[in-house]
């Protein structure tokens, strides 16, 4: 039997971090499994429609390389795939459960289901809609509500994940099929969907775990094949207290990117958020994650989000990525990421720049603040350096001298390279009898009056003769 795993997100905004894992898994498990992965656009919930949306989830999904093998732009033998264009195949599964007395029109007013609702509450009991079920009811057509007429029992199942459950006749009502306005409610439309589209494994979070009676019924009321149910443990706050919320910091997936997060570490980083795979591994390819995915590896229990490992990781991939396939394919990730000011740069020289500053990187947009002197002149700020933790004992007059005998130094070199500049500072040091932390101190906040830089003998070298020279004689006049 081949394996169909389907995602089946609602166009209601940006696409936040519990969507995407739920899109991960069912891709990894259909790639393991030589299946194939639909996307289903779930729009029947007309009031919370975001325009763009759609076209917002297409392009995150393909920017973290996970290709759906039928649904939108694609195509597909299931089509169509937005659940909008799906009415009339709803319409005719609820007339089937109609006549087999399974669903009925229900024209009761909501002001009279909010008094039966009070009613319950007021005599402390659960509120269960089929024990006030109208005796008559209307032949239904669209502008009524349908309800599927339940018969409670108990029923039991084997989640994937969570393992064998269990319930009572207690939690089975008369849910809502099809709304007042034409559209099929969630909890109707996707058990009709699967069903059409041959969808084998469903998984989703573990919220819908209370809800599952009731598409239990609508499985057997429509004589289906349960397919197997995968229910996913929340992601929580960091705190670990609650489920992760907009106010726990969590930003859209949009909002990481334009960060300069990686789709290799969003991948990487919510695979592994709920899921292990026994190692001490934390860094997997898409195709490593293919090869070791299993569901028998997903946590019962929430895993909590941590941005600051999300930023640890990015930073591993940033090192990765020019490690082992050179400077130029992250050269090509880092457009729209620089300072304005490298624009008057060739590509070749934001090349050497990137060299020296990836590995110091956590997020591509660190490029703007962790580069801008190798573009454009520092402003001096002389009180930066007196206060230097490494420069303060010394008088502003040594400061002066230091610099001097500096530049006296670096001018004298014949050649301008890396290595010449090392040996140069290393002789600076042996003729001043200064520490290192005083000297390069000295010499690296007068070139970039920058918080960091990276080794002072590559950040003189890609800056050059010219810049590096021009810049320490501007501060030995300032102090």
């Amino acid at each position: 039997m081949e394996i169909v795993t389907r995602f089946a997100p609602s166009p209601t905004g940006y696409i936040h971090i519990g969507n995407v894992r739920s899109a991960i898994y069912p891709y990894l498990f259909a790639r393991q499994n030589n299946g194939k992965m639909i996307l289903r656009i779930e729009d029947t919930d007309r009031e919370r429609y975001v325009e763009g949306a759609t076209e917002l989830i297409e392009d995150t999904l393909k920017w973290l390389g996970l290709e759906w093998d039928e649904g939108p732009i694609v195509g597909g033998e299931h089509g169509p795939y937005f659940q909008s264009e799906r009415l009339k195949i709803y319409h005719e599964w609820a007339r089937k459960l109609i006549a087999e007395g399974r669903a009925y029109a229900d024209p009761t007013p909501a002001e009279k289901i909010d008094e039966y609702r009070r009613e319950c509450n007021e005599k402390k009991v659960p509120f269960l809609y089929r024990n006030f079920r109208p005796t008559e009811t209307p032949e239904w057509e669209p502008g009524i509500p349908l309800r599927f007429k339940t018969e409670p029992k108990e029923y039991e199942w084997t989640d994937a994940v969570m393992g064998e459950m269990h319930t009572g006749p207690e939690v089975l009502d008369d849910i809502i099929l099809i709304k007042k306005d034409g559209y099929p409610t969630y909890n109707f439309a996707h058990i009709v969907d699967d069903a059409e589209m041959g969808v084998t494994y469903i998984m989703r979070g573990v919220e819908y775990l209370s809800s599952t009676p009731n598409y239990l019924a609508l499985y057997e009321a429509f004589g289906l094949k349960r397919p197997v149910l995968v229910s996913l443990p929340h992601i929580l706050a960091p705190q670990g207290n609650k489920k992760l919320g907009k106010r726990d910091g969590a930003k859209s997936v949009t909002e990481y990117r334009a960060d300069g997060i990686l789709p290799e570490t969003i991948l990487n980083y919510l695979a592994c958020l709920g899921w292990n795979d026994g190692t001490e591994q934390e860094i997997y390819t898409k195709e490593e994650l293919i090869e070791r995915f299993s569901l028998d590896k997903i946590q019962t229990s929430g895993a909590r989000y941590d941005e600051t490992k999300l930023f640890w990781m990015n930073g591993q991939w940033i090192r990765r990525i020019f490690d082992e396939q050179g400077c130029s394919a992250l050269y090509d990730r880092t457009e729209g990421f620089w300072p304005e000011a490298a624009a008057k740069y060739s590509e070749d020289y934001r090349k050497k720049v990137l060299s020296i500053i990836y590995d110091r990187l956590k997020t591509l947009s660190n490029l703007d603040e962790m580069t801008e002197y190798f573009f454009a002149d520092p402003e001096i700020d002389v009180n930066m350096i007196i206060e230097n933790k490494f420069l303060k004992k010394m008088s502003e007059s040594e400061i002066e001298n230091l610099l001097k005998v500096t530049i006296s130094k670096l001018t004298a070199l014949k050649d301008w390279n890396a290595d010449v500049l090392q040996e140069a500072l290393n002789e600076l040091l042996a003729e001043t009898g200064k520490k290192p932390a005083e000297l390069f101190s000295l010499i690296r906040v007068a070139v970039s009056f920058a918080p960091f830089s990276p080794a002072l003998n590559l950040t003189l070298d890609v800056l050059g003769r010219e810049v590096s020279l021009a810049r320490l004689n501007a501060v030995a006049r300032s102090i």
